[in-house]
C-alpha cells in the first residue's frame, strides 16, 4: 500500500458515516495494545467532524485513519487526540501524515495556543518530538475540568485520580508557540 493513495483531509458532516468504524478501530487498538484510550461517543466524534475539528484519512471510500483537536482553557490550549490508523493501513507512514495534519489544523485554528498531547505510545511521542513538543508535567497542561473529565473513559483513570492528576501512564507533551518563533503563522 502506498500512503499517497490515501487522502488525508479535514473531516466534515459528510464523514459521519465513518464514526462507528473509527470508534471500533480505537477500541480494538486499545485491547491489542493493552493501554488506555479514552472512549468517545458517536455524537462527540460526529460533532468534531461537523465543527471542522477532525482529520480523516480515506482510501477511496475506505476508512484508513483519524484524529481530532479541541481547545481548552479559554482557547489557551489545544489537544490533538484520538490518533488512530486502521490495521490495514499501518506501516506506511499514515499516522505521521494524520498527526501533521491535526497539528497544522490546531495551529491554524488557534495560532497562539499551546498544543498538547497525552500518550502512552512511543510512535506518537516520536512524532510529537519531531513537531517540537517536549515532555512536561501534567500541571503544565490545561486546568480545564472538561478536558480532564474526558480521561474518565480510559482504563488508567484510577491511576490519574490516585496521583491527584499529577501523572499517569501517559506522557504529557507540549508545543509552546512562544518557543518556536520560526513557526509563527
Amino acid at each position: 500500500m502506498d500512503t499517497k493513495k490515501v487522502d488525508v483531509m479535514v473531516a466534515d458532516a459528510s464523514h459521519e458515516i465513518y464514526v462507528d468504524k473509527i470508534l471500533d478501530t480505537i477500541r480494538e487498538a486499545a485491547k491489542v495494545r493493552g493501554t488506555g484510550i479514552a472512549e468517545r461517543t458517536h455524537e462527540y466524534v460526529a460533532t468534531k467532524m461537523k465543527e471542522g475539528k477532525a482529520i480523516i484519512a480515506l482510501c477511496g471510500d475506505v476508512f484508513a485513519g483519524f484524529s481530532y483537536i479541541e481547545s481548552w482553557g479559554n482557547k489557551q490550549y489545544v489537544a490533538t487526540s484520538g490518533l488512530i490508523v486502521h490495521p490495514d493501513f499501518r506501516g506506511i507512514g499514515l499516522a505521521k501524515r494524520i498527526k501533521m495534519a491535526s497539528f497544522r489544523l490546531a495551529r491554524l485554528r488557534w495560532p497562539n495556543a499551546k498544543v498538547f498531547s497525552l500518550t502512552s505510545g512511543a510512535a506518537v511521542m516520536k512524532m510529537n518530538t519531531e513537531l517540537g513538543y517536549v515532555p512536561v508535567t501534567f500541571n503544565e497542561l490545561t486546568d480545564d475540568e472538561s478536558f480532564w473529565k474526558g480521561c474518565e473513559g480510559c482504563i488508567n483513570h484510577d491511576i490519574l485520580v490516585a496521583k491527584n492528576r499529577k501523572f499517569c501512564i501517559c506522557t504529557a507533551m507540549l508545543y509552546d508557540p512562544d518557543l518556536h518563533e520560526e513557526d509563527k503563522i
